[in-house]
């Protein structure tokens, strides 16, 4: 039967430590991860969230089989591992095939270690599912620096991110340093997605990242107002939804995931304005910077 909690239970909550962590390191995670799910749905890159959380779940259980803090375990192997792919993200195509190998060992690899250690794989299984009441020091320390990187590297380098948003060979003909950009961009989201482990569940590490990136891109009309979207909804989805689950006594990922939904359905019945392109915005900007030899034009 659902409980639901009074009003003044909820405030008394709000009082105690762990759940005031939670809710700041939702709303950190608010400025920074739904910034990385533009990254995800412009770059078309779907399949490495998948990949990482598997990686996510090897750099665990190799914290807990070493004795090291799982947690940092696991960011450092989805940075290694985000790393490792960026020269496959010249395609969607290329990263598919690979993001298939690089889950399937990083499972195989992370039961065997599991296995051959003898460590309880419980404590491994269960960052799956989140634990946002256990967020430490160490957490909202890497939700601080994503929520100051992300956000930075997005408006300091916002022309360079929009064209390779838009097309990666466009870019590269427009002065862009296209292989050190997608590095750092594919870093920055396995390492978000590792970073929110902790609050959703790898499992649901969507609704902090792909969800208000999706209900962002129906309601902007150009990378910066998407962008500023995707914060908006994320902290507006972030607050209701733990509010919510703290006053009918709920576990907060689900929660998150189904605010976070039901938002990106309400917002694609709202009938479709004049489609003004941040993608087009980038393709005129770049007219003027690209080089005007015949090299230089993009090829179809």
């Amino acid at each position: 039967m659902l409980a639901v909690t009074t009003a003044a239970d909820v405030g008394e909550l709000l009082q105690l430590l762990p759940v005031q962590r939670a809710g700041f390191a939702l709303l950190l995670a608010a400025v920074g991860l739904p910034i990385v799910g533009v990254v995800i749905v412009g770059l078309d890159i779907m399949p490495v969230r998948f990949a990482m959380m598997h990686v996510a779940l090897l750099g665990i259980a190799v914290g807990l089989l070493t004795g090291l803090d799982p947690v940092l375990c696991a960011l450092v192997a989805c940075a290694l591992a985000g790393a490792g792919v960026a020269p496959l993200a010249r395609t969607p195509d290329g990263l598919s095939g690979a993001m298939g190998l690089l889950m399937s060992l990083a499972i195989a690899a992370a039961l065997l270690v599991l296995a051959v250690s003898g460590v309880n794989a419980s404590g491994a299984f269960a960052l799956l599912w989140g634990s946002i009441l256990s967020v430490g020091t160490a957490d909202l320390v890497v939700l601080g620096l994503l929520a100051a990187a992300v956000p930075g590297l997005f408006f300091w380098r916002r022309r360079d991110v929009a064209l390779l948003l838009y097309d990666r060979e466009l870019a590269q003909c427009s002065g862009v340093r296209v292989r050190g950009l997608t590095l750092v961009l594919l870093v920055l989201v396995a390492v978000a997605v590792a970073g929110a482990i902790k609050l959703t569940g790898a499992l649901l590490v969507d609704a902090l990242t792909l969800l208000p990136a999706l209900a962002a891109r129906r309601l902007g009309s150009s990378l910066k107002s998407i962008t500023l979207w995707a914060v908006g909804i994320g902290v507006a989805v972030n607050v209701t939804g733990f509010l919510v689950a703290l006053r009918l006594d709920l576990p907060p990922g689900p929660v998150l995931v189904l605010t976070a939904g039901a938002v990106v359905l309400g917002v694609h019945l709202i009938p479709e304005r004049r489609i003004s392109s941040w993608r087009a915005t980038a393709s005129v900007s770049s007219t003027a910077s690209a080089p005007s030899s015949p090299s230089a034009r993009p090829r179809h």
